[in-house]
């Protein structure tokens, strides 16, 4: 979620994302680094599309004004439901508590409504 969220500021690149990681002093084994890697590229990659479908599902909002944060765990959220074959309620509960950890118990609802609305669009496909 840390580099996704470094992606809303503009960083990304790979020197910047062994920084970060090195910050946290968290070093990921071999099987942990690939599904990271795929998921920050993926989400870089798709970007834009992540945030048409959270703009899709604002009402009386902008994406701008939604904090960095809640934004981050959303595109996070919707990209392993919608690419890596996470289940969509297992996406939205890690991406809840993400936001209870990080964000407001307010954007817990308002972030949980965002993604179960976007899952419902996609099983209706």
């Amino acid at each position: 979620m840390q580099l996704v969220f470094e992606q809303l500021f503009g960083a990304g690149s790979d020197d910047e994302a062994d920084t970060l990681v090195n910050l946290i002093e968290y070093q990921p084994d071999a099987v942990e680094q690939k599904y990271i890697d795929e998921v920050v590229n993926g989400v870089a990659e798709h970007a834009v599309e992540l945030d048409a479908e959270i703009a899709s599902c604002l009402r009386g909002w902008t994406l701008e004004r939604i904090s960095k944060v809640d934004r981050a765990v959303m595109r996070l959220a919707i990209y392993e439901f919608r690419y890596t074959g996470l289940p969509a309620p297992v996406a939205i509960s890690e991406a809840v508590e993400l936001v209870r950890k990080y964000s407001s118990e307010d954007s817990c609802r308002f972030v949980n409504g965002v993604l179960g609305t976007i899952s419902r669009k996609q099983d209706k496909k």
